[in-house]
């Protein structure tokens, strides 16, 4: 029998790099795609103004030229936030999202290092790019260059690292990325990055949240994703980071395919 369709959809600014750590595991059962999202670097570019809907409504494109009706959506941060706007237009067969964007209340507070992320990352990449490799040479500036994004930064290999960094260069799609910190949280207040509607989410949802996540800390980006969404389990990922994927890629793989084994349709040799 055919193998349970699984689609990784990676965060805003870098590409399907990410998923590295964990596609050989889950590979080995299951059929993955891993897209780069439009406006990514090797990605499609993206067409129009950005909105969050107008995003969804391109990788809804991605997928049916992928032959994709219904899969296994995962996602992480933004991509997990894609993954549950997908699953509200009946895309997903149930849902893993790592950290979750979107959650946050209408208007309220905003996570601020997500808007300092937005405003102060480009040109700090920028000027350091002619010496990415030289910079990241040392495993203790690696574990401080990605230290807002993993725990275990010193782990990733200096030619990963630098590519990981570089990504976040040739992505064209954050539109939210504005000169000052308040301009990005005015944009992200005004529902760039917001899901709303989170009673039409059919599919089973797993929100996995890492335990040291500054990105999108769970208290203040959880509470209206395990209100809102009807059939959600919550879970905390001890020990890792906003991409737990390359802090603990063994408990990442095992946490999504046993969701994915418990919704599963169809059974897979062993």
């Amino acid at each position: 029998m055919a193998a349970e369709p699984v689609v990784l959809l990676h965060p805003f600014g870098v590409t399907a790099q990410v998923w590295r750590p964990v596609l050989p595991r889950l590979a080995e059962r299951h059929e993955v795609l891993t897209p780069t999202l439009p406006g990514h670097g090797g990605g499609p570019p993206f067409d129009g103004a950005f909105t969050f809907q107008r995003l969804a409504d391109q990788v809804e494109r991605q997928l049916d030229g992928l032959g994709v009706g219904t899969a296994h959506l995962v996602g992480s941060s933004a991509g997990g936030a894609l993954a549950i706007e997908l699953a509200k237009r009946g895309r997903a067969r149930s849902v893993v999202g790592l950290s979750p964007g979107g959650g946050w209340e209408p208007g309220g507070r905003v996570p601020r290092r997500l808007a300092r992320g937005f405003s102060w990352l480009p040109p700090i990449l920028a000027a350091a790019d002619p010496r990415l490799e030289r910079i990241l040479a040392r495993p203790r500036a690696r574990r401080l260059a990605l230290s807002g994004l993993m725990r275990r930064g010193h782990l990733v290999e200096r030619d990963e690292a630098a590519a990981l960094v570089r990504s976040l260069l040739a992505c064209t799609t954050v539109a939210v990325a504005c000169t000052t910190v308040a301009g990005a949280v005015r944009e992200l207040r005004a529902g760039r990055m917001h899901l709303e509607a989170l009673d039409r989410v059919a599919a089973p949802v797993l929100l996995a949240w890492g335990e040291h996540d500054t990105v999108l800390p769970a208290r203040t980006c959880a509470a209206r994703l395990r209100e809102g969404i009807p059939a959600v389990e919550y879970r905390v990922l001890p020990g890792v980071g906003h991409l737990p994927m390359w802090d603990d890629p063994g408990l990442v793989a095992a946490t999504i395919a046993g969701w994915i084994s418990r919704h599963a349709r169809v059974r897979v040799a062993a």
